[in-house]
């Protein structure tokens, strides 16, 4: 058996009983949603159509959300339904970035992922989906797609059918018929979240009173803003309506434009914002530092650079430090914190979530084994510790391009270049830190000179490694879009003026025209620079609409 789904646009009126039928068979919160109906106004004023979609799971048969799931809450059922264990989820929320549909949520309730099962406990029984049951107008079509003689099956076979992302490679089983790029691209339209007919603060029945409240102070450039969700400001942030940009061009007169606009959204489920937040670029910053302090140990011992005693013991404790912090960083980023040892206990192999939990836990070993063949003075043990560390950091800094990876939904996320940004990054971190503790510790001419050449050479591959990352052409409009918002829309201050002018540049200028002598100076700007190109990294690309 393998289960799916047709949507008939043809037929469906937008009346919502989906969702609600969805929300009553399994007790949804206010808030989130398992199955929306999304709706788009397309055309120009006189001549316009509204298009209604009901947007859901598209129990993809090759599932990125089962793939990245760390503890198996996720799993394709022998009929194709991908179904979830809420006793499992850790709340890591790498589904819901790993879903190109936006398919997931946080339940506000039980703190852990939630989506569309197909109603498979009816389903179990000999029952239909409960969608599909309420729908008066039967355009929800449900049942086996491997059965010849099923409605589905025949809808698939004759009609025109289009799904959504099919170039993400996930086999999505939701089908639409007479579906309209411009309601199934989620990029055709801008996201806002507040609606015409949707925002409740007034009461939708007394929308037209604030229309002509606002025509009748005469001010067309506020009604026009306000109704495109424009705020008067660049600021996109998650809760904030984005500007409807059509609807502020035309002929001059803001009304009109606003009527003629060719294709915007008017109904909607709310944008969920920024998923991965500050922990999550923190703990990539905490990780490359932890990482680089062991890496320059290492690669000193290997250059047979001469090491003074204090910083060595400063730069392994800095690498235990901050792989602690890494460590607390992930926990709190879950919306199940009691249950983070799930990753470890409960692993699923797939998922680089798993891999850098065991790969931390393993890099966390040997530098405790390091220490302690140090102070023992087992020359043995310090080299074995020596070589396992510096092969577990390489891993504990890298892994995480990998995960970011198994994001499907978050297309800038898919270079080929991250896993080197990253292990660039953990030499920058660790040459940077380790210029610092120069303050605290006993220096030599041969230790300085190292840590010099080091940080520079890390700081022109990172510049390189940069430009490769923004200027490749990138395949799929979400990218696309992503580096604009670097270069020149959102994020272009903190990239321009931060990222590259204070953390690179600047270190860059001070090490070649003054020396050694400003290697902290350098190293602190440096660590500044690679925490706000990481935070630009994380959060740029899901500020792009999945839905």
């Amino acid at each position: 058996m393998n289960f799916g789904f047709v949507i008939d646009n043809r037929k469906c009126i937008g009346c919502h009983a989906c969702t609600v039928a969805c929300k009553s068979e399994h007790d949804v919160p206010v808030g989130v949603n398992r199955t929306w109906v999304k709706y788009i106004e397309k055309g120009e004023y006189p001549h316009t159509r509204r298009l209604f979609s009901v947007m859901r799971c598209n129990h993809c048969e090759s599932a990125p959300c089962v793939e990245i799931c760390p503890v198996e809450a996720l799993h394709v059922r022998d009929d194709g339904i991908v179904d979830f264990d809420g006793r499992r989820c850790i709340g890591c929320k790498a589904c819901m970035q790993a879903c190109p549909y936006d398919a997931l949520y946080i339940d506000p309730q039980t703190h852990t992922a939630a989506k569309c099962n197909y109603c498979s406990h009816r389903v179990d029984i000999g029952l239909e989906p409960a969608c599909v049951n309420v729908c008066p107008e039967h355009a929800i079509i449900s049942g086996d797609m491997d059965n010849p003689n099923s409605e589905i099956a025949q809808l698939i076979a004759t009609e025109q059918v289009t799904a959504r992302k099919v170039e993400k490679g996930t086999r999505p089983k939701l089908f639409y018929i007479d579906g309209d790029e411009v309601s199934l691209n989620p990029t055709a339209t801008p996201q806002q979240s507040d609606y015409m007919w949707s925002a409740q603060s007034s009461g939708v029945g007394h929308f037209a009173k604030y229309a002509e409240s606002l025509i009748a102070k005469a001010d067309p450039i506020t009604m026009v803003k306000q109704l495109s969700g424009d705020n008067g400001s660049d600021d996109h942030t998650p809760g904030k309506a984005l500007p409807d940009s059509e609807a502020l061009q035309g002929n001059g007169n803001p009304i009109t434009d606003l009527l003629r606009t060719k294709a915007r959204r008017v109904y909607d489920a709310p944008a969920k914002g920024v998923l991965w937040g500050w922990e999550v670029s923190a703990y990539v910053w905490t990780k490359a530092i932890a990482a680089g302090s062991f890496l320059l140990i290492y690669m000193a011992a290997m250059f047979g650079v001469a090491q003074p005693e204090s910083s060595v013991w400063l730069g392994w404790g800095s690498a235990l430090l901050f792989l602690t912090l890494t460590g607390i960083l992930l926990i709190k980023d879950l919306d199940q914190p009691g249950r983070f040892l799930y990753v470890l206990l409960r692993p699923q192999w797939q998922s680089w979530l798993t891999k850098g939990g065991y790969a931390i836990t393993i890099y966390g070993a040997m530098l405790t084994l390091w220490g302690i063949g140090k102070w023992a003075g087992l020359p043995a043990l310090t080299s074995v510790a020596l070589w396992g560390g510096a092969i577990f950091a390489v891993i504990t800094a890298v892994y995480t391009a990998f995960l970011f990876a198994q994001a499907k939904g978050r297309d800038f996320w898919q270079s080929p270049t991250l896993s080197l940004h990253m292990l660039v990054h953990s030499i920058m971190a660790g040459s940077a830190i380790l210029s610092i503790f120069m303050m605290a510790s006993a220096t030599s001419s041969g230790w300085q000179s190292f840590l010099n050449i080091t940080l520079i050479s890390a700081v022109l591959a990172n510049l390189l490694i940069l430009v490769s990352e923004l200027t490749t052409t990138h395949p799929t409009e979400d990218a696309h879009r992503t580096v604009k918002s670097i270069l020149s829309g959102r994020y272009r201050t903190a990239f321009w003026g931060g990222a590259i002018l204070l953390g690179n540049l600047l270190p860059l200028v001070l090490l070649l025209a003054l020396g050694s002598a400003m290697l902290p100076v350098a190293g602190a700007l440096v660590l500044i620079g690679i925490y706000i190109t990481e935070h630009i990294w994380v959060q740029a690309p899901q500020m792009i609409p999945l839905s």
